[in-house]
């Protein structure tokens, strides 16, 4: 069993620079989709976790949404790609949608 703790060790470093890049990847996303979420949907929703404002009940909280054990990253594509009668017609690019998804994901 020790013999294997040194390709461990290695097997670990050599994929440290692949985790930080990815978590550094993860992190951008979240920065664009809380911006987009500031700029767009702080009209109607609460964005932030402990968000205060003047969303009204109509929509609910980003946090609950979050919250919700039916809230996948799949769903939450499907929603914003699915227009929908009381909230904007919002045009996300792609870097927009994997923003707010990653965003909401994130209050979790």
């Amino acid at each position: 069993m020790h013999r294997f703790i040194p390709a461990l060790i290695v097997l670990t470093a050599a994929m440290a620079p692949w985790t930080e890049a990815r978590a550094q990847a993860q992190a951008e996303r979240i920065a664009v989709g809380r911006t987009v979420a500031e700029s767009w949907c702080a009209n109607c929703h609460l964005v932030g976790r402990r968000a205060q404002g003047p969303a009204g009940d109509a929509a609910p909280p980003f946090a609950a949404v979050a919250a919700l054990p039916s809230t996948t990253e799949m769903s939450l594509r499907a929603f914003l790609r699915t227009p929908h009668s009381r909230m904007p017609d919002y045009q996300l690019s792609q870097n927009e949608l994997d923003g707010v998804v990653a965003y909401i994901l994130s209050l979790r």
